[in-house]
């Protein structure tokens, strides 16, 4: 078998099965199995893995759960390797942090690094139809809102902004953690109300960077749109902090 992945001394020890499910996708990645392609059957990995029937069954029920391998029934069927998409890859990596208590501090801390990188490496590489969609997105916020319903979907319109951004990422590494990042932030405005009472600072200053940075990414300038991602991330985390103290306070209060 395949060697066991690394794991700090805290984390507990892995189940037989789920030990097997490691193997199984450290010899997919070896033998360089793609999406789509057929894995061994059930004969065949009990005699590779030299695990009882149950095991094996019990392992690929994980690597199921896990997104990792779909099974099919009828004429041509059996277990391929699947590739999990970015939506679900967030959703299992959200579950992780559901109970950590994440603030904003904590998602900003990131964003301030990672993003003005992003913009600088997109600079004079996007194309046209993207750009334009970036500005059919700040279009959905032209107006300060004139309501809390529509105070929580502007604050949500505004990051997709950030999301569409992500999906251009050449590497796919910053490009998801930027988007899982978005994705966290926008499950916190929500759930924690942030985006009550409305903060018209925020929809000014965030739209007028917004709209400097598509010029300065179609203009293919690197350093001024690196600098504009950079005030805008600063911009965002003061106020976005100062509405969860408001928020935090409001909930005391009460």
């Amino acid at each position: 078998m395949p060697p066991a992945t690394i794991r700090s001394k805290n984390e507990p020890k892995l189940s037989r099965p789920v030990q097997v499910a490691e193997a199984i996708k450290d010899w997919v990645v070896e033998q360089g199995l793609q999406a789509g392609d057929r894995l061994l059957g059930e004969a065949e990995l009990i005699k590779l893995f030299g695990m009882s029937k149950g095991t094996i069954r019990e392992a690929m029920r994980v690597l199921e759960a896990q997104g990792l391998v779909k099974t099919r029934t009828g004429p041509g069927g059996g277990t391929f390797v699947h590739e999990v998409s970015r939506q679900r890859a967030k959703a299992l990596l959200g579950n992780y942090f559901y109970f950590k208590g994440l603030t904003i501090d904590d998602i900003y801390q990131l964003r301030v690094t990672l993003e003005p990188e992003l913009v600088a490496s997109l600079a004079g590489n996007m194309p046209e139809d993207v750009l334009s969609l970036l500005e059919d997105n700040i279009s959905e916020y032209s107006s300060p809102a004139s309501t809390i319903e529509e105070e929580r979907e502007q604050h949500i319109a505004s990051l997709r902004f950030h999301a569409i951004l992500a999906e251009q990422a050449k590497n796919p590494l910053l490009g998801f953690a930027i988007d899982f990042m978005v994705n966290l932030l926008s499950d916190l405005t929500v759930y924690r109300r942030l985006y009550s009472p409305p903060n018209v600072e925020l929809w000014k200053q965030g739209r007028d960077h917004q709209e400097r940075l598509i010029t300065a990414l179609r203009d293919g300038d690197a350093d001024q749109a690196r600098s504009i991602m950079l005030d805008h991330m600063k911009m965002a985390w003061a106020l976005m902090r100062q509405q969860e103290v408001e928020v935090q306070s409001k909930f005391i209060s009460e």
